[in-house]
């Protein structure tokens, strides 16, 4: 099967959607999911585009995995990516296909002369971490991630 890696299209918003369900599932939160496709739409192609995202497409057109990412800005170095999520239908996994995805992210972001690279990984996900070590990447143990959700945000 001949993967080819391209920036999604407004169309890829079903299939995207179909993958970030899964990756929810995944990381057992399956109700965590806010958002919907007319939302995607809005925010990835729409005046304020919020994301970018790489898909890998089959030769028959089917969309096999996703790495969804954005800018940032580092005060320390400066322009930076944030890999959001980087997943591929469980049924396509050990193909090659999240390397492809992921060194696509990884080119891109060379192209762009970014500075750096960065995403998160749960702990207990020991494949992502030995994949992401076998680039090189650090992954730090001191640092914690910290979110308010809308709820919390509203309160002020």
């Amino acid at each position: 099967m001949t993967n080819k890696i391209r920036f999604a299209k407004p169309e890829d918003i079903s299939s995207i959607m179909q993958l970030i369900h899964e990756l929810a599932d995944f990381e057992n939160e399956p109700e965590a999911v806010d958002i919907d496709e007319d939302y995607l739409l809005k925010f990835g192609f729409g005046e304020y585009k919020a994301f970018e995202c790489l898909v890998a497409e089959s030769e028959n057109n089917e969309i096999l995995g996703m790495a969804l990412f954005y800018n940032r800005f580092s005060t320390w170095k400066g322009l930076s990516i944030h890999l959001e999520d980087l997943i591929v239908k469980q049924k396509h996994r050990k193909k090659g296909i999240g390397k492809a995805l992921f060194e696509a992210l990884i080119k891109h972001a060379k192209s762009e002369n970014i500075n750096r690279l960065e995403w998160v990984v749960l702990d207990w996900n020991t494949d992502a971490i030995e994949f992401y070590k076998s680039y090189g990447a650090t992954i730090f143990q001191e640092w914690r991630t910290v979110q308010m959700d809308k709820e919390t945000i509203q309160k002020f």
